[in-house]
């Protein structure tokens, strides 16, 4: 039923994955990453698992399984969805499929190595680039867009032990926060490469982390930046590398068009000196920096009305005026706006704003994962742009996420002629997706819908609960203590629980006074003559599984003491009712 003709069958096979993102041989940018360079990255890296044929999670199929956690949201990203997957596709294909069990899925998971991820969607978004068309170029350069955010996680131990979450933040109120920052592709909308770190310490905050990223831009290449980014020792640095950059005048600096080299109206080339040695710079380092750079600031008027800024200068070290024209500047910095869409492409559509991973390990995996998918649906929009002549930043991503999310399964069962025409359909239809060209749209910066009126948690949810099971436990109105009731009780009790948590303030701590060994009781009260039964708090035959579960919850009674307290609560129960 399957198109390939290869000796191996199609889950033992990179094909796998690369078909389920609409490529095939021949069609424009697929030698970006043939099948055959995955293969040789899990090589080089001595990865290999599953080699039995009685193995079903061999690295092809977990790594498709895992992309396709990336595509689908909610219950259709979850292991168990994943494994589903797998069963409809091995077994569509006349192959022994998997149990349902997650088990086996998620230990191959962890046997991807992270690097072996990230290598494939650097080689992926460097080979889509070396292809591009030149008129998809600016002014003949590669531009890269830089820039930042953050990312949560699960609150486990080990995720706050090496991305903490933030210091303004109570313990057990707050996620782990990581922050990463990404190299995008102006004309592709591919990510180059990415560095992450821990959201505060030292060395983590996004220049730093862009440092660790500047051996991937190439000589003659553009960095576009936001104001962040406009810092002496970064231009230095960028210039070492041959490396241009356009970005905004940091706020902390100011232009005087009134000094320097005069290139027209809001036009001009000063000289920035040297300033002191950063704490973060080695003296070695320091001494090789110029004492001062040629830089040049352009004023740029913006004259349309909402927006929030009206005038803003652009710094840049493109210094011939006549090349790069103020207007082109201008333009130039106005696609940079293009960084925060692809991040929200990546972040919203895929879903890698909040990460569902334990570890840091898996949180690792799991958002280079959404990388590789992400530059793996942006090579497919290629295609399509490609075959249509128009620009891939005209194309949706969102439709072509769609369009590959509905295909996922489809397109590895169908005959080589169906496949074809399928292809073809797919990427003609992705073309016809345009993004709305609103370059001037004007939205307030609010939200009409509103959230859900819950009260926001203030202390630790284990805490809360602990207060929620005492609060009920206080409304219990128990008698005047006896010996036949409360005091039977509480030793029982006592007794039941002695070697693993003795019921005692001590251990419970101030929010439990009433409820000790020597005294368990709340406010006596005396049952009236015309109470009914069952009006009673104390009423009601499942009281004993009650209190219980709470005493299990807290923690107080061991597990292999329930059923002697269970009997011992009912045995106090008969007694009220029939004293």
């Amino acid at each position: 039923m399957s198109f390939c003709t290869s000796s191996q069958p199609l889950s033992r096979r990179f094909d796998l994955v690369l078909t389920s993102f609409l490529q095939q041989p021949g069609l424009p940018f697929a030698e970006a990453l043939p099948a055959e360079q995955i293969q040789a990255a899990f090589d080089d890296q001595q990865v290999a698992f599953a080699g039995e044929e009685d193995e079903i999670y061999s690295p092809p199929i977990t790594l498709w399984a895992l992309l396709s956690q990336v595509l689908f949201k909610d219950e259709h990203r979850s292991c168990a969805a994943a494994v589903s997957r797998v069963i409809v596709l091995l077994a569509a294909l006349g192959q022994r499929p998997p149990s349902d069990n997650t088990g086996a899925y998620c230990r191959a998971r962890t046997k991807l190595p992270v690097s072996v991820i990230r290598r494939l969607s650097c080689d992926l978004a460097d080979g889509c680039e070396r292809g591009v068309r030149t008129e998809w170029l600016w002014l003949g350069h590669h531009v890269k867009l830089v820039d930042g955010t953050t990312l949560s996680m699960p609150d486990t131990k080990d995720n706050q032990a090496e991305y903490p979450q933030s210091s303004v933040q109570a313990d057990g109120l707050g996620f782990p926060l990581v922050r990463l920052v990404v190299l995008m592709s102006l004309a592709t909308g591919l990510i180059s490469d990415g560095a992450m770190a821990a959201y505060a310490g030292k060395e983590t905050g996004e220049t730093a982390l862009l440092r660790e990223l500047l051996e991937r831009l190439d000589p003659e290449d553009i960095l576009l930046a936001d104001r962040y980014y406009c810092s002496y020792f970064m231009i230095c640095l960028l210039l070492e590398r041959k490396v241009q950059i356009v970005t905004r005048l940091h706020q902390q600096r100011t232009a005087d068009f009134r000094r320097g080299q005069r290139l027209g109206p809001g036009d001009h080339i000063v000289e920035w000196p040297r300033p002191d040695k950063p704490e973060w710079m080695d003296q070695t380092t320091y001494d090789r920096m110029p004492p001062s750079i040629s830089v040049r600031e352009v004023e740029v008027h913006v004259d349309q009305p909402g927006f929030r800024t009206e005038l803003f200068v652009v710094v840049t070290t493109l210094l011939d005026a006549n090349k790069y024209r103020q207007q082109d500047l201008a333009e130039l910095y106005r696609q940079r706006w293009l960084a925060e869409l692809d991040l929200r492409a990546i972040k919203i559509s895929l879903g890698m704003d909040v990460l569902r991973a334990k570890s840091p390990e898996m949180c690792r995996r799991e958002i280079w994962s959404c990388v590789l998918a992400y530059n793996l649906i942006r090579q497919a929009m290629l295609t399509s742009a490609q075959q249509a002549d128009r620009s891939p930043r005209q194309l949706s991503f969102t439709a072509a996420l769609q369009k590959i999310a509905a295909s996922w399964i489809a397109v590895l069962l169908v005959e080589e002629s169906i496949l074809v025409g399928l292809l073809e359909e797919h990427l003609h239809d992705m073309a016809q997706h345009k993004v709305g060209h609103r370059p001037d749209r004007i939205e307030p910066r609010a939200v009409k819908r509103r959230p859900k009126p819950h009260k926001l948690l203030t202390k630790p949810r284990e805490e809360a609960r602990m207060d929620m099971l005492l609060g009920k436990a206080s409304m219990l109105s128990w008698p005047k203590p006896t010996r036949s009731t409360a005091s039977v009780v509480t030793s029982s009790v006592s007794r039941s629980t002695a070697g693993s948590r003795t019921f005692t303030r001590s251990a419970m701590g101030s929010r439990l006074p009433a409820l000790t060994t020597t005294s368990w009781r709340a406010t006596p009260v005396t049952r009236r003559p015309d109470d009914a039964v069952g009006n009673h708090p104390f009423d009601g035959p499942h009281i004993g599984d009650r209190l219980l579960r709470a005493l299990r919850l807290l923690h107080l009674v061991p597990r292999t003491r329930a059923a002697h307290v269970h009997r011992i609560l009912a045995g106090a129960h008969q007694e009220w009712t029939t004293s």
